[in-house]
């Protein structure tokens, strides 16, 4: 109906058919003037279905104009980000960003000495809290964009409190760099700071790390030669750190200052009261941020005059102080914003304070206030509107650190008794309920939630599941160890227990062995023996396939055939075996995998419980086959697909799927050890189908390079050209040994 315009230019027309002023819309949609006026000038992000709803009934619109509203809205929204909560992100800059001329004059002329190479360019921006250390990096950053083709990113490590821990920002980074899981987890913690200085010396990028607290943050994370450019943002100066360049910032001129509010303000409003600007310029300090979040409330105000504000600035009464740099006191602007919430509003800035990770949905607030996630919504947009909070286009919203420390000072001061714990309770029982039920979707005997169950957010099927425990890792998993600290140790095992198939899906998360190691205290505590073996035995597979620990892994998979023996449990024992095989598989101790692996198979069909049957046989069978013992192997992996076609099969869901590709790969090698080419072509293939589906993509670069060996074998070059063409397609999904034999295979090949 309205082709190709946006969001804003629709609305306006529309309210204008209506013949309804922006005061009369609001009034009957219950959406503000002021966020009227922003989406019609596409100020704003576009809204989400339920307040376009509120705009449309509103104007009085009719189904046909009202559906169109809505799709107008859906197109302009856009894509939904993928990544995890408090990933590396591109650089944004602000619009109405104001003086700092010699200070990005400076930035560019580093950035144009970078190209040379030779020494690592690394610049140190410090000052007190908000100087605007981040608005000048993260302006120079998209300014010198195209100066790094290799790419540009942002890091925020949260040094004022709660600080990314150096591990955690170097994961980001490498993925950002494209670096795959599977090489990640060959490095290891101890080999991916190598790497990244690496990438960083032999590409052109630009990175931002945002907010350090000390020196030991960062330097794992500077590049020591290269072209590339950093820029490291922080309150100190880090005088720690060898030879990187400083820039050292302050307040605002006050001509800069004055010009800033006049930008937020409107040059019209700001030229009627020029001494009372220039005063509350002053009054905060030329302080860029105590300006920006004191210009934001006079235009959410907008019937007070800048004079008044001066009045309200000069009461001492109203600076608690709390926040300073040197004489400046940034919390009277915070304080002045605060002041002006709704009660509702204000209780709910003082409980996010509570939030545990870098960001959070509305229904963090929900659980926060015990209200419904609309309601939250509504709080949360109002601190939005405020300044005090900040929403990005994922539907997320980010509370800035020095904010955070002015809400948690005033849930001190002015929260009822007892209502921080209160509140803390509830957030921390729903982020583990909602990790519970949400890691049951992959478990086979529980799988939906039952319909009883009422959650503060979708969980309808498996992959809404995956999608909200990666995204909320860092705060469910903050979480589960304030719940062990705490003592909640029936809640940790039971959480934890949830995720014993979800972590399957996320191996290379990086936490898998803490959190089982967690589960397995926390059951100690409790003198359960079942779950202590249960959860040394998952404590064990984090061990060998997440860190490549297998002798610990071997070691804690026979503490936890112990505590299976004393539980009587059958199959945590065949759980303990089958762990320990592959601990020595690892190891290259096949003898050994023989033998546990066929402890574990004798133990399973003795006691008729087969739901590691599956992984032991398989195990069993490929020791066979590295005995010389290939056509046993073959017909053991056979037996697996034989129990997985039975219609009564225990293992149902993606876990049989995932059982059933190592399966048909295992009979692939079983076929191709016995010169048998044609049926190793077929099950390498069928395999490669299997894992693209599940999407498993370093299984399917290992399927294809092994279909392409089996066809160069056959004398099928052509068709082999193409598998190793696939391999080297997926890239970093792909193992980087498999890359290189694809590519060596491909050289091998004659000429097309």
């Amino acid at each position: 109906m309205y082709g190709k315009k946006s969001f804003g230019v629709v609305l306006r027309g529309l309210r204008q058919e209506a013949r309804l002023t922006m005061e009369e819309l609001a009034e009957a949609s219950g959406v503000s003037v002021r966020a009227i006026g922003d989406m019609e000038r596409g100020r704003s992000r576009v809204p989400q279905r339920r307040t376009v709803v509120a705009l449309a009934e509103g104007l009085g619109l009719a189904d046909a104009e009202r559906e169109a509203l809505l799709a107008a809205a859906r197109e302009a929204r856009p894509a939904r980000a993928v990544a995890v909560a408090g990933t590396v992100v591109p650089p944004r800059s602000v619009g109405d960003f104001t003086g700092r001329a010699a200070e990005l004059a400076l930035l560019r002329k580093a950035a144009e000495r970078a190209p040379a190479g030779g020494e690592a360019s690394v610049w140190v921006l410090s000052g007190p809290p908000g100087c605007g250390k981040t608005t000048l990096a993260l302006k120079a950053a998209a300014d010198l964009a195209e100066m790094f083709p290799d790419g540009c990113f942002v890091v925020d490590l949260h040094g004022v409190d709660g600080p990314v821990d150096t591990d955690e920002a170097l994961l980001k980074l490498l993925k950002a760099l494209g670096v795959s899981d599977r090489r990640l987890a060959e490095e290891g913690p101890q080999g991916r700071a190598g790497l990244l200085r690496a990438l960083l010396g032999d590409r052109r990028c630009l990175v931002v790390l945002d907010n350090a607290r000390d020196e030991g943050q960062v330097r794992a994370l500077l590049p020591a030669s290269g072209r590339s450019l950093v820029f490291v943002t922080s309150r100190r100066p880090l005088t720690g750190l060898e030879d990187v360049d400083r820039l050292a910032l302050s307040e605002m001129t006050q001509d800069e200052a004055v010009d800033l509010l006049h930008r937020i303000l409107g040059e019209e409003r700001a030229d009627a009261e020029a001494e009372a600007v220039a005063r509350v310029a002053e009054l905060c300090g030329r302080l860029p941020l105590a300006l920006r979040v004191a210009g934001n409330w006079l235009t959410v105000r907008s019937g007070w005059t800048v004079d008044h504000l001066v009045r309200r600035l000069t009461d001492e009464e109203r600076r608690l102080g709390a926040l300073a740099a040197g004489d400046v006191r940034v919390e009277a602007a915070f304080e002045l914003s605060y002041r002006q919430l709704t009660r509702q509003a204000a209780r709910m800035l003082r409980l996010l304070s509570l939030v545990p990770g870098p960001d959070m949905t509305a229904a963090y607030g929900a659980a926060l206030t015990a209200t419904g996630v609309f309601e939250a919504e509504e709080m949360m947009e109002e601190l939005v509107e405020a300044g005090l909070l900040q929403a990005t286009f994922t539907d997320r919203y980010q509370l800035h650190d020095l904010l955070r420390l002015f809400a948690r000072s005033r849930l001190s001061r002015e929260g009822e008794p007892g209502e921080r714990e209160a509140a803390d309770d509830r957030l921390r029982a729903w982020l583990l309920e909602t990790a519970t039920v949400a890691g049951r979707w992959y478990q086979p005997k529980y799988g939906a939630p039952p319909p009883s169950w009422q959650g503060l957010v979708p969980l309808e099927d498996s992959e809404q599941a995956r999608a909200w425990l990666q995204c909320e890792a860092p705060s469910w998993l903050a979480a589960l160890r304030a719940a062990a600290h705490r003592g909640e140790h029936a809640q940790v095992v039971r959480t934890v227990h949830a995720m014993e198939w979800f972590c399957d899906l996320w191996v290379h998360w990086g936490h898998w062995p803490e959190v089982f190691g967690l589960a397995a205290e926390s059951a100690g505590v409790l003198d359960d023996p079942y779950m202590r073996a249960f959860h040394l035995n998952c404590h064990s597979w984090a061990l060998s396939l997440c860190e490549q620990r297998h002798r610990e892994a071997v070691e804690r998979a026979g503490e936890g055939l112990e505590h299976a023996r004393r539980a009587q449990d059958v199959h945590q024992q065949a759980s303990a075996l089958m762990h320990a095989a592959s601990g020595y598989w690892h190891l290259g101790d096949v003898q050994a995998v023989a033998e546990k692996s066929l402890a574990a198979i004798d133990l399973s069909e003795e006691a008729g419980y087969y739901e590691v049957w599956p992984q032991a046989v398989r195990l069993y069978g490929n020791s066979l086959r590295l005995l010389g013992r290939a056509e046993d192997a073959l017909a053991e992996h056979g037996r697996i697909i034989a129990f997985l076609d039975a219609p009564d099969c225990p293992v149902t869901g993606h876990v049989a799927a995932i059982f059933r590709t190592h399966a048909i790969q295992a009979l692939g090698h079983d076929c191709a050890a016995l010169g048998r080419w044609r049926e190793a072509a077929d099950h390498f293939r069928d395999a490669q189908v299997q894992s693209s589906g599940i999407g498993i993509f370093h299984k399917e670069a290992e399927q294809l390079l092994h279909l392409g060996e089996a066809l160069i074998e056959l004398g099928e070059t052509e068709e082999a050209r193409y598998c190793l063409h696939q391999v080297l397609a997926l890239g970093d999904a792909a193992d980087d040994k498999h890359l290189k034999t694809a590519q060596k295979l491909l050289d091998a090949l004659p000429a097309e």
